[in-house]
């Protein structure tokens, strides 16, 4: 069983080492590209209007790619930042109707069924459980409702 966990240990490991070394050789080709890219554009404007006019041709380029590189890094930040607002809002969902397998609770039940006794319980468990799904879909209706309302308000800034 171990030895089972550490082959996939090794086998995501080294495919995450050749991934991370594929991505760094694609990230130096880029970086090996936009350099000779600037350097021909520098020297085609240099030829043509100046070297003043050619650095801020250059300085252009450049802040061109940082804009897009900070485009980038920002709508993956808000989406990322989204994605974790709604996985708390699941863990929320859940763990409202975590106390229900809580194994104290079980524990707890366990000698009172056998106490009050099978056939007398049934019926009981039955009620129970239509009130329960009752109000959870109640409540999982309110959460809804309350998510609606909040994705209507508009944005402080």
């Amino acid at each position: 069983m171990f030895q089972r966990i550490i082959d996939e240990f090794k086998d995501s490991t080294g495919t995450t080492l050749r991934m991370t070394s594929l991505a760094a050789l694609v990230g130096f080709a880029l970086f090996v590209t936009l350099s000779f890219l600037s350097a021909a554009a520098f020297i085609a404007v240099m030829q043509r209007y100046g070297l003043i006019e050619a650095c801020v041709t250059v300085a252009a380029i450049f802040l061109v790619v940082a804009l897009i590189g900070a485009a980038v890094y920002t709508t993956k930040k808000r989406r990322a930042r989204e994605r974790a607002e709604a996985a708390a809002r699941r863990a929320a969902r859940a763990a409202a109707s975590a106390p229900l397998i809580d194994p104290m609770l079980l524990a707890t039940a366990l000698p009172i069924i056998r106490a009050i006794g099978l056939k007398k319980l049934v019926p009981l468990l039955a009620i129970a459980g239509v009130a329960l799904g009752y109000f959870a879909t109640r409540n999982a209706a309110a959460a809804d409702d309350e998510e609606e309302d909040n994705d209507d308000t508009p944005a402080e800034e």
